[in-house]
């Protein structure tokens, strides 16, 4: 899959696997990046750090325009939102995760998650939605447990104005596609 597309989608695969986010800003993201990579989280540079609306999904290409114009209107009804990430969190034991937890700002992307997972983007989780930060994911127990102890400090404050849409390569890396920003119709 390319890194770029035109934007009617020329270029992409038949089906695609897309994902919808809000991107944490920099210094922030690449703080978290060097945290997962020092921890020896193979996924650590394929991910770009984010707040996950919709997880992994898998659609034809031909979908796309009409899941771009949803996208558009979830954003155009949107205000931005002050998020606060502190502290830590796990899945464990349901899942090998360790997380930053959103702070301030978790019921807006409980809300966003909900309207950006509707319509043609419409499906069941596995899991509650649980807005969260992974810092390190399917890695040793002494390694995810010294992952939340050193991530016990991080603190990141920021303005929300946006979600994007990502595509999944054929490399394993995400890509954002397009952002959506808030309050444009």
């Amino acid at each position: 899959m390319p890194t770029a597309a035109a934007p009617d989608g020329d270029g992409l695969d038949e089906a695609v696997t897309i994902g919808v986010s809000i991107h944490v800003p920099e210094p922030y993201g690449s703080q978290v990046q060097d945290t997962r990579a020092g921890h020896g989280d193979p996924q650590a540079r394929s991910i770009p750090t984010h707040v996950t609306l919709l997880p992994p999904t898998g659609t034809s290409t031909a979908l796309l325009p009409g899941i771009e114009q949803h996208l558009r209107a979830v954003a155009a009804a949107q205000r931005p939102f002050r998020m606060l990430l502190q502290g830590t969190g796990t899945f464990r034991p349901v899942s090998p995760v360790v997380f930053v937890r959103v702070e301030e700002g978790a019921q807006e992307c409980r809300e966003l998650e909900a309207e950006v997972r509707s319509g043609p983007l419409a499906r069941e989780l596995a899991f509650p939605y649980h807005p969260h930060v992974t810092v390190a994911h399917g890695l040793p127990d002494a390694v995810l447990d010294e992952a939340q102890e050193q991530s016990r400090g991080f603190r990141a404050v920021f303005e929300v104005t946006e979600f994007v849409l990502s595509l999944f390569g054929t490399d394993g890396v995400w890509r954002p596609w397009r952002s959506y920003a808030f309050g444009r119709g």
